[in-house]
């Protein structure tokens, strides 16, 4: 290794970069790294549409890169003084570059989109003399789209696995880099500004997935007018969910890149010679042998984990991670579900509105810690209140809703419903949507007993009515090629500006809770402290929440989509029991949240020599 002289790292840190560069570019690669994540759940459900999935698998798959991440971050952030951080960090950039190109194999692999339709591939009409039975639906088609979605496990399993290696060094590197050698009454800013930088990744994640789900999937591959015959606003449309993910991967290897010109050590934000003496007290160090580092390590880390302070701040951090890791993985589908939205429509709401909303509270929390200096004593109590009252304004939420509409065989029934159409040879399969005159809602043009249909005259790919519909009563019985209108989308744009609210008013609390664990370590402990807080956050919360979520909607639905026998994906969902599970899971996490904060607070009510502006060496 490379031994400097404290005037060559001292001018090295002045000539090449300072502090404040590294905030930039540490941003930047954060902002690239939520880009990604924060892209692939605007597009699940999309990905779930394509490939059939549950939301318990979708979540699962969107949370699979906790698992490499928890575990190594610990064991690197425990190395995290003995490497070159930056030089870790941009390998792991690398890493997230590599691995949002192999997500994207699945569309490379997969066959062609194939969808219900009386124009192309199936003919999902009904045909009295055909002869036919539902065991069609289990044909070479089908049995293609099981094999396209076992590919699909795979491979995204991997490209997930890998980026969560990538992303191992990323935050506990970069955050105690910075907090090493910036000015102790500017750290605090430099991670808001961090923070409130990387946090419009999401945003900027879920705009360039408005844009890429408004072009059809199979872009590049010959269709026989897909495109022109389904709208975004159809429920069989699937976007180009893989274009924006080969965007980001190049934006990712950007922004690894200047890392690689960082130096191990800088000068930090203080006079020249107290510069200088700390530059020189670090050379001064004795090394430790990687045998002493491991046999340390046990011991450090149940140090920690028995630490109350530490262990009740980073359980309320879980908490409310739970509910972020919730919003950013179904958000859209419950938008879509709820209020009849496109899913390009969706994410450009939470794009535009909420995700800037966490922004802007977060780089204020930073100003409010900065001037208001909050203290260890004064952090909790700051934080209840926040965050009570961010979970008042959801309440609202559980009543700005409504319920499903009416499906034939799936909520509503009537009389012969079901021997309407025994003679059509309907495929089992089949989801095609139909509104009746009736204004009842059938899953497809056959299970509506329609014999017949009239194309567009603007527009020969696209159906324009269904006609002789023996299902539906009426004298002049016909179905229009889509769902039935929800009686509620005027609620959209109300429910996600109070989103947006509660969002930003909870954010204000997560400069503070960060700098009270970087306080409340001593210096030396403060990579490895950052490491368990991760650890602990992605093990009981970003790992096991989108899961847990995702098994929520799936309990609130009424009609499976089958293939071959096998559950393939939800179709209609019970809304008002979608609702309240969704948003009920969200309040009980803030619930829970808020009680540990408030036995944090009292705890420290009774220790008083706490305070962030000192660090003893035995406070944990």
């Amino acid at each position: 290794m490379e031994i400097l002289s404290p005037q060559t790292v001292k001018k090295r840190g002045t000539s090449c970069c300072n502090i404040k560069l590294f905030v930039l570019c540490h941003g930047l690669l954060q902002l690239s790294q939520l880009l990604y994540s924060a892209y692939f759940k605007s597009t699940i459900t999309t990905i779930e549409r394509r490939y059939g999935l549950s939301s318990y698998s979708s979540g699962t798959i969107s949370s699979l890169n906790e698992v490499s991440n928890s575990v190594l971050i610990v064991l690197v952030s425990y190395f995290g003084n003995r490497v070159h951080r930056p030089r870790v960090i941009g390998v792991g950039g690398l890493l997230m570059a590599v691995s949002a190109m192999l997500l994207t194999l699945p569309h490379f692999l997969s066959q062609r989109y194939e969808y219900d339709s009386v124009l192309f591939s199936r003919h999902d009409i009904c045909n009295l003399h055909r002869n036919s039975s539902s065991s069609e639906s289990c044909g070479r088609e089908e049995n293609r789209r099981l094999a396209d979605t076992s590919n699909l496990w795979l491979l995204m399993g991997s490209a997930q696995l890998l980026f969560g290696l990538g992303s191992v060094p990323i935050q506990p590197f970069g955050i105690s880099y910075i907090d090493d050698f910036a000015k102790p009454g500017n750290s605090p800013l430099y991670i808001a500004i961090l923070f409130a930088v990387s946090v419009f990744g999401p945003s900027f994640a879920y705009l360039l997935g408005s844009v890429m789900l408004r072009i059809y999937v199979d872009v590049d591959k010959p269709s026989l007018g897909a495109e022109q015959e389904l709208r975004p606003s159809d429920p069989r449309w699937v976007g180009a969910w893989w274009m924006g993910l080969l965007i980001i991967s190049g934006c990712l290897f950007l922004t690894s890149i200047p890392y690689f010109f960082f130096p191990r050590k800088m000068p930090p934000e203080e006079d020249v010679t107290e510069s200088e003496s700390d530059i020189n007290d670090d050379f001064k160090k004795p090394d430790i042998s990687l045998l002493e580092f491991l046999k340390m390590f046990p011991r450090m880390f149940v140090h920690l984990l028995l630490s109350p302070l530490f262990l009740i701040l980073v359980l309320a951090q879980c908490c409310f991670s739970s509910v972020i890791a919730g919003l950013s993985t179904f958000l859209n589908k419950f938008l879509e579900r709820q209020y009849s939205a496109s899913a390009a429509y969706s994410s450009l709401l939470v794009g535009a509105l909420n995700l800037p909303a966490v922004a802007v509270g977060m780089l204020i929390g930073g100003v409010i810690m900065k001037r208001a200096g909050l203290s260890l004593k004064t952090i909790p109590r700051f934080s209840v209140v926040m965050l009570t009252t961010s979970t008042l304004l959801c309440i609202p939420l559980f009543f700005m809703g409504c319920p499903t509409q009416k499906v034939s065989e799936v909520n509503f029934n009537q009389g012969s419903q079901s021997t309407c159409y025994a003679n059509c040879s309907c495929p089992a399969s089949a989801f095609n949507p139909v509104c009746g005159s009736d204004g009842i809602e059938y899953y497809s043009p056959c299970h509506a007993g329609c014999t017949n249909f009239t194309l567009d005259p603007n527009n020969t790919h696209r159906v324009q009515l269904y006609t002789n519909c023996s299902c539906i009563s009426g004298s002049q019985a016909h179905a229009h090629p889509a769902p039935c209108p929800n009686s509620c989308p005027h609620l959209l744009l109300p429910v996600i500006l109070v989103i947006a609210l509660a969002s930003l008013i909870a954010c204000l609390t997560h400069n503070p809770m960060y700098m009270m664990v970087l306080r409340s370590v001593p210096s030396e402990e403060k990579s490895f402290a950052i490491g368990i807080q991760f650890l602990l956050m992605r093990l009981l919360a970003w790992l096991p929440a989108p899961a847990l979520f995702g098994m929520a909607i799936d309990t609130s639905c009424i009609w499976w989509k089958r293939v071959c026998g096998k559950k393939f994906s939800c179709s209609y969902y019970d809304n008002n029991v979608l609702r309240n599970r969704y948003l009920g899971l969200q309040v009980g996490y803030k619930v829970m949240g808020i009680f540990l904060l408030m036995v944090l607070g009292w705890k420290v009510q009774r220790t008083r020599e706490y305070s962030l502006e000192k660090k003893p060496e035995g406070l944990l």
